[in-house]
């Protein structure tokens, strides 16, 4: 066999106010100034799979000591398992993307709970600059969040090419995924924001577990 594609699904429940950014189309004074993107057929949040995909790379990339250089370019010898997984458009080292991570929707006992028990699934959360010398709050901004207790569904597949070892991708997942619970989603992680946890992950029906693990950066 020469493709193999696994998958695997799970739910990422937020745990501290997740702000994932969207566009504001229209300007309205005393209206919200930085709003979470929404899915445009339901209006509720969601996670985009390329903010997801573009964290766990980043992650796994630091944890591998391949972080971007000087140039800020990620890596691209098309040799080490972020190429291998993520892929590379090097010209000398072009590698095709293994791993493909779906757009993550509320899940349906979210929805149930926003429809039955009318939950509040949004928070206005109102932040201000420091006057140091006056000792007073300035500049009022309001941040939209999805508040704790969210549930969305999370869905990632990753192809497994000829002569590519299963188990190297399987442990670059489990710990990019472990990575991502000590660290944050989204925007304004230093100030707390974006805390998230995964649960009931699955690869393929079997149960998958996360955890931080020995990698070869090579």
């Amino acid at each position: 066999m020469t493709l193999k594609i696994k998958t695997i699904k799970g739910e990422i429940e937020v745990l501290t106010g997740l702000h994932i950014g969207g566009n504001k189309d229209t300007l309205e004074i005393g209206g919200m100034d930085n709003p979470v993107i929404k899915d445009p057929a339901t209006n509720y949040p969601y996670i985009p799979g390329s903010s997801l995909k573009g964290k766990l790379r980043s992650l796994l990339e630091w944890y591998t000591g391949k972080a971007p250089q000087n140039n800020g370019r990620p890596c691209s010898c098309g040799r080490c398992i972020v190429c291998r997984l993520f892929g590379s458009t090097s010209d000398n080292a072009k590698h095709p993307t293994a791993l493909i991570v779906r757009d993550c929707f509320l899940t349906e006992a979210t929805l149930k709970k926003i429809s039955e028990e009318n939950l509040s699934y949004l928070e206005d959360k109102v932040e201000n600059s420091i006057d140091r010398i006056r000792g007073k709050a300035t500049n009022p901004r309001h941040t939209e969040r999805v508040v704790p207790g969210v549930k969305f569904s999370f869905e990632l597949s990753f192809k497994v090419f000829k002569n590519e070892n299963e188990k190297d991708f399987m442990d670059a997942i489990a710990t990019a995924l472990a990575l991502l619970e000590k660290d944050y989603l989204g925007g304004n992680g230093s100030r707390g924001y974006g805390r998230i946890k995964f649960h009931n992950l699955t690869i393929d029906g079997g149960r998958f577990d996360i955890e931080i693990k020995q990698l070869q950066s090579n």
